[in-house]
């Protein structure tokens, strides 16, 4: 393995931190509060309070921004301060990608569905805007950006379409691929 150079070392990367956090007010302000102090870039926070972790606690995944040496630092002061931290590492997302999902997100369980899409190990839902109108008759629209490592939008795509087929909701998706 070869050092890392002091350029390297300044470089901004993109990071993924799941935490494991009681269902109590305060919480999630607490575990943000050492990413902000140590010169983190909150990009996206999945919480999800629908779910919980084997041991009764609220997962929760913070994607952010900032150097090797600051994300040490957060991880540390994370520690230090009682949050259960139960993975960190970078994530290098080079491709993003926006699809949008129409039908019945909430009665076919929305958290679910993001749920689902972020399980793709190499994606990231880093935007969600939801959009339920009145006379729609429970159908609404999602707009859901996707980050994938290099290589990697197909596999996320694949598990869209298979949440969609699954749940009956129509996925409307870029071109992808090349022109």
């Amino acid at each position: 393995m070869s050092p890392v150079s002091e350029a390297d070392e300044e470089r901004l990367q993109t990071h993924t931190i799941r935490l494991e956090l009681v269902d109590e007010p305060g919480e999630l302000l607490a575990a943000l509060q050492p990413i902000s102090e140590n010169g983190g870039n909150l990009l996206s926070i999945f919480h999800e309070r629908g779910s919980l972790t084997p041991r009764g606690h609220i997962p929760v995944e913070v994607d952010l921004e900032c150097t090797p040496r600051q994300f040490e630092r957060i991880i540390d002061a994370l520690r230090e301060g009682g949050v259960n931290v139960i993975q960190a590492g970078a994530e290098r997302y080079g491709e993003e990608v926006t699809v949008l999902l129409i039908g019945d997100l909430i009665e076919t369980d929305l958290s679910d569905t993001l749920s689902r899409i972020e399980e793709c190990a190499r994606a990231s839902v880093v935007d969600f805007s939801l959009t339920d109108e009145e006379g729609m008759e429970g159908r609404s629209s999602a707009r859901v950006r996707i980050a994938a490592q290099e290589g990697s939008i197909s596999e996320a795509l694949e598990t869209v379409r298979e949440v969609g087929a699954e749940k009956e909701l129509k996925v409307v998706e870029p071109l992808v691929g090349e022109a």
